[in-house]
């Protein structure tokens, strides 16, 4: 049995870290193949030393450019990447380019693909994610999704024969990790001289969000606004916008601070005050680490975040403020994204 695992952005390598110890705990061979949409040192490497999964097997170094480039690249490259390997299957993971291209790839070559993180929606359809998660959806042989919600959703379109639930694989982790780093102190804030709990951390990378002048200064306004101290851990994308819009992002109550490892990330997250974001891994690692969340979009692919009042929708200015200092929400004991045992469900269903 072989399963060929594509992946090229930080998310996904968060999900690929307990696939691949479920795969080789069982006698799969896994072999991983890194596009390289993320190509950031902190956005791809670190992952793969922290999280244990080693280097990848095949790394195509395919980089940044239009969604159209990057896709047709990742596509062109693939070819002779599921060419040689013939895998038993391709598993794709989430909604990046690197899912649609091994989706598109591996179908056009007659292999069986299995989406994990299926029947996710958002239903912006400005949203590129939306597009990949869709397409990839009605083109995969195999649909793993992490909640009811996903199941129901891939069952309105035609797809519930195709659907398994097994739960959400970046559970896994993140329940792991911060065993792991429970007891140690925030390296955040014992960087920046910072009190453990009495600071909010926040991450802005979504184009929606930076592509456009207007809208990242009021972004950036609002973070600076905050009445804490704010650190954004800032991606190399919003770093390049602001720098080409001329907008600071080193003001008032905002601390702009490179990426994080994942276990720094979640011990960062779990000794600060909230979460302001507009990346759907961590709208769910705060619900998760019951840390409430501000999320600075207009939906949100994790509805049960929102549901259960960890996590609260929000555009303007006023609503960031508003949503990063309402009353801590209630307590809640809700599982939505599985009991942690995802992957192993996952390898058990694809080894069947």
């Amino acid at each position: 049995m072989k399963i060929v695992s594509v992946v090229g952005a930080r998310p996904q390598f968060v999900k690929l870290a307990p696939i691949h110890a479920a795969a080789r705990a069982a006698g799969v061979e896994h072999v991983i193949v890194h596009t390289g949409q993320h190509y950031d040192p902190m956005l791809s490497e670190v992952f793969f030393r922290d999280l244990g999964i080693g280097r990848p097997d095949v790394h195509l170094g395919v980089g940044s450019g239009s969604h159209g480039v990057q896709t047709g690249n990742m596509m062109s490259a693939l070819d002779a990447v599921l060419a040689a390997q013939r895998p038993d299957w391709v598993l794709v993971y989430g909604d990046t380019n690197s899912t649609l291209a091994a989706t598109l790839a591996a179908v056009k070559m007659h292999l069986p693909v299995a989406h994990l993180e299926a029947g996710l929606r958002s239903f912006n359809r400005r949203m590129p994610e939306e597009h990949n998660r869709v397409l990839t959806d009605h083109a995969a042989d195999l649909l793993l999704a992490p909640t009811q919600v996903a199941v129901d959703h891939l069952a309105r379109e035609g797809l519930a024969g195709r659907a398994v639930l097994v739960g959400d694989v970046m559970t896994d982790v993140l329940l792991d990790v911060r065993n792991e780093v429970a007891d140690r102190p925030s390296p955040i804030a014992a960087e920046l001289g910072l009190e453990t709990g009495d600071h909010y951390v926040a991450t802005i990378h979504r184009a929606e969000n930076t592509d456009d002048p207007r809208r990242l200064s009021e972004v950036a306004a609002a973070l600076a606004g905050l009445d804490k101290p704010t650190v954004l851990l800032a991606h190399p994308r919003i770093v390049a916008k602001a720098a080409e819009h001329g907008i600071s992002l080193a003001v008032g109550s905002l601390i702009p601070h490179g990426p994080l490892s994942y276990p720094d990330l979640i011990a960062t997250v779990l000794h600060s005050a909230g979460v302001v974001t507009d990346s759907g891994g961590l709208q769910k690692e705060a619900f998760l680490l019951r840390v409430p969340c501000t999320t600075v979009r207009t939906e949100t692919e994790w509805s049960e975040t929102v549901q259960l009042g960890w996590n609260v929708l929000a555009g303007s200015a006023a609503e960031i403020a508003a949503g990063v200092t309402r009353p801590r929400p209630p307590a809640t004991d809700a599982i939505p994204y599985g009991d942690g045992h995802a992957a192993q469900r996952v390898i058990d269903i694809l080894t069947a």
